[in-house]
């Protein structure tokens, strides 16, 4: 037997008998690659290592049509330590917990309109905050007018839940008068209208096309030099352009018409003609990767991010396509958001950090 075949005989035992050894103590290895794992996991606060200044977080950057990569609309803002989210489609808050962030630290919750895919995750999201926080009162919501039924008919649906919680955690734990969520209605605005001050931070809301769904409302989000805007859904709209001036950072729905049209077309074609109509429905009420450049390059804004991506993009090598020649209309960075990345703005600065919390 030569040396290179007992060598190889050598490494095949002892992949043998780590295998083995993996199999017979499966139980108490198991164990501890969990314990580790949790250790990680419980004690990773991406919020200590941020700088002062504004920051996001893709929570969901997907739409009503289903796709395994992205959960319903989501934005997380960070203004110092202060977190806020825009919008919560199905699965915000599971999302906001895989990024490390803690739901029972928001603040508040900013609604753009009332769409189902940007209020369907509001259950997990007041449970969470509620049980998780030690805060004493309900999650303040902020919305255009008609945000006072869509708390109430969530606040209803989560009376029995509420009340075997607290009877199961104790008062301390779970304090009734903490658990749920309480309206904060605005009205329509004109022209673009502070809706809320405090701390450094001031949020701006403005109107945007969504027709025939309205309200509908962008926002803006201003901390120590630094701005960010959050479209929610909407056609190319002045009015978010005129909101938009100067923003470091514009965070923009897009809507590939191409696409849109072929998964009509398909879905004709296999006999699903309810749900083509409705895509075909679609295309006259949201912003093309090409309009939200547009629109980033006449407010002058540092950096655009696609955000509630139609349809669902589930490698970014198909991006190019999705984007169809926008970067030719914005000299600045175009990028398709995915759930997990976040932006970075330090404060009273230039720069923008690209990253990942997930």
């Amino acid at each position: 037997m030569t040396r290179n075949q007992r060598a190889a005989l050598w490494i095949a035992a002892i992949i043998g008998v780590g295998a083995l050894s993996a199999w017979l103590f499966q139980r108490p290895i198991g164990m501890w690659l969990f314990d580790r794992a949790v250790e990680r996991g419980v004690a990773r606060d991406p919020l200590a290592a941020l700088p002062d200044g504004l920051h996001v977080g893709l929570c969901g950057t997907g739409s009503p049509l289903p796709a395994r990569e992205r959960a319903a609309s989501c934005t997380v803002v960070i203004a110092g330590k202060a977190m806020f989210v825009v919008d919560a489609g199905e699965g915000a808050a599971r999302n906001i917990s895989l990024m490390g962030l803690p739901n029972g630290q928001i603040r508040a919750l900013f609604l753009t309109h009332f769409h189902s895919d940007h209020i369907d995750g509001m259950g997990p999201m007041m449970l969470l905050r509620w049980t998780a926080s030690g805060n004493r009162s309900p999650l303040p919501v902020h919305g255009p007018t008609g945000v006072e039924g869509v708390i109430a008919g969530f606040n209803a649906a989560y009376t029995l839940d509420n009340g075997y919680r607290t009877a199961h955690h104790g008062a301390q734990i779970t304090p009734l008068a903490a658990a749920g969520a309480i309206a904060m209605p605005f009205d329509v605005p004109a022209s673009p209208t502070v809706v809320y001050d405090a701390g450094g931070l001031r949020v701006t809301a403005f109107a945007v096309d969504h027709r025939p769904v309205q309200p509908s409302v962008g926002y803006r989000f201003d901390y120590k030099g630094r701005s960010v805007v959050i479209s929610g859904d909407t056609a190319a709209s002045r009015s978010l352009e005129t909101a938009s001036q100067g923003a470091d950072l514009l965070i923009h729905e897009a809507l590939q018409p191409k696409m849109v049209k072929t998964l009509a077309a398909q879905l004709d074609n296999v006999g699903r003609k309810q749900t083509a109509q409705i895509m075909r429905d679609i295309l006259d009420y949201h912003a093309s990767p090409a309009q939200a450049a547009d629109s980033a390059r006449t407010a002058g804004v540092k950096m655009l991010v696609l955000s509630h991506v139609v349809p669902s993009m589930p490698s970014p090598y198909l991006n190019a396509a999705f984007l169809d020649g926008a970067e030719d209309h914005f000299d600045g960075p175009i990028i398709v958001g995915e759930d997990g990345e976040y932006f970075s703005l330090p404060a009273n600065g230039t720069a923008i950090e690209r990253g990942r919390w997930f």
